[in-house]
């Protein structure tokens, strides 16, 4: 059987061998309305239509080219059969948000600028969409309708014979560009590497303790990090099935995603704040009622700041059908990390801390109770894994801090991207940190500010400049 801790160079190698050894398991089930199985995927099957994926895009592009991969929400499975396409014929994936709006396809052709994609992947229902866009609106994204566009759905499964196994990438090898999400600026492309994702996962499956009878469930998008790594790699890196569903279905109907944890008995879901303070808005108790949420072991919570009173409103809230407080699991990542960066102990409730909100605004930790006037509370988001490396820095001096200022945090591991695509100068000044009076680095600056208690890692908010 498939050891999901083999010495992998490469994700294609990880792919072949789920194939060869575990054929017939089904890696991927997607419910495209979050309600309904709207189709499966299994190990060969994925395997087979990343093959005829692949050969389509050798006759193409050569290696090293940047492939836009753009899918509409409910063609999840499409989309993960194209990002490994493009991994199989060793060509870049440059990821993005489907478009709904003339802006948004602006910005996608900035992105197909950007990313120098000389082609692109997408469906034919989304292609004809784009192309009506562009047709009615020619100054509009003229780039776009200049790239070679493929059709995936239209790519017949037999075309997987063509494929032409060149030399696999290694560790070094760019697998894909992660743009970040422009909230703080403009967006950038995260070079990440096959070594990159494969450290990320090994950190994400010690953290979460992932074994074979693990079962994920996930909403969030898969164009991006959270929904990527979490969602598509890591269950593939672990053998164990996961649950997809379209983040529209979450706005639309809330309920869905405790449905489907309860109906696939998930032991690990989750997502930003946002998520679980829309549960707790919108669940009726009559809908509690139904549900079974005792399998869910991993309730994660990222991607923004996590508040502790969330944390409670949603323990108390799901209690009744079997949801434990120890379940959730805070932790911290960004896109020029791949995802992760640090996380706590899987068996130990979220630590919460209590300070001087007075006090954190002169970038200083005082210990305060949960009931004294004027104070915070702040979930820490554990520890760095593996070897990964976290500090926290003063941006100005650029010295370390102690345990009681907040600074700037800087990380570096594995799991750091090579830097960002064509900005060598920002690549320098982000990726290649040096603590002044030690001299030790590189180190990524997050551009986030927390402080350090006991080995413990507490976000307080961002950095304003840079």
């Amino acid at each position: 059987m498939a050891n999901h801790k083999a010495k992998y160079s490469n994700l294609v190698d990880l792919v072949v061998d789920r194939a060869i050894n575990q054929p017939n398991q089904i890696a991927y089930t997607f419910l495209a309305d979050g309600e309904t199985e709207s189709g499966h995927l299994t190990y060969q099957q994925l395997d087979q239509q990343a093959r005829a994926i692949a050969a389509q895009l050798q006759s193409l592009v050569a290696p090293g080219s940047r492939a836009l991969l753009v899918y509409p929400y409910t063609a999840g499975l499409e989309f993960i059969v194209a990002f490994f396409g493009c991994l199989y014929a060793s060509v870049v994936s440059v990821t993005a948000n489907p478009p709904r709006s003339k802006q948004a396809i602006a910005q996608l052709q900035q992105r197909v600028i950007s990313a120098q994609a000389t082609v692109a992947l997408t469906t034919t229902d989304l292609w004809k969409r784009i192309q009506q866009q562009c047709a009615s609106n020619p100054e509009l994204a003229p780039t776009l309708t200049e790239l070679s566009w493929i059709e995936s759905n239209k790519i017949s499964p037999s075309l997987a014979s063509d494929w032409i196994e060149t030399e696999r990438p290694d560790h070094d090898s760019l697998a894909f560009l992660q743009y970040t999400s422009g909230s703080t600026g403009k967006p950038k492309g995260v070079m990440v590497t096959h070594g990159n994702i494969l450290h990320n996962s090994a950190l994400i499956y010690e953290c979460f303790e992932h074994t074979l009878n693990s079962q994920g469930v996930i909403w969030l998008p898969l164009f991006h990090d959270m929904g990527l790594i979490g969602g598509v790699i890591q269950p593939i890196y672990g053998i164990f099935p996961v649950t997809l569903m379209s983040p529209v279905a979450l706005i639309q109907k809330p309920v869905c995603w405790l449905q489907a944890i309860s109906r696939y008995k998930a032991t690990t879901s989750g997502g930003p704040n946002f998520a679980y303070d829309l549960l707790c808005r919108k669940v009726t108790p009559e809908q509690i009622e139904t549900l079974d949420l005792s399998s869910w072991e991993v309730a994660f919570s990222g991607a923004e700041p996590i508040r502790a009173e969330t944390l409670e409103r949603f323990a108390e809230t799901f209690a009744p059908c079997g949801f434990r407080p120890e379940a959730f699991y805070p932790c911290y990542g960004m896109a020029e990390t791949t995802l992760f960066i640090s996380g706590g102990l899987k068996a130990n409730p979220p630590v919460i801390k209590y300070v001087e909100q007075g006090a954190l605004g002169e970038n200083q930790v005082v210990a305060a109770t949960k009931d004294q006037k004027g104070a915070q509370g702040i979930v820490s988001c554990g520890q760095p894994w593996l070897g990964d490396h976290v500090v926290i820095v003063d941006p100005e001096t650029l010295t370390e801090c102690p345990e009681n200022k907040v600074g700037e945090i800087w990380v570096s591991g594995n799991g750091v991207g090579k830097g960002y695509w064509n900005q060598p100068e920002e690549t320098e000044c982000i990726f290649g940190a040096y603590i002044k009076d030690t001299g030790t680095g590189p180190f990524l600056r997050t551009g986030d500010l927390g402080f350090l208690q006991d080995g413990e890692l507490f976000i307080t908010g961002r950095l304003k400049e840079l």
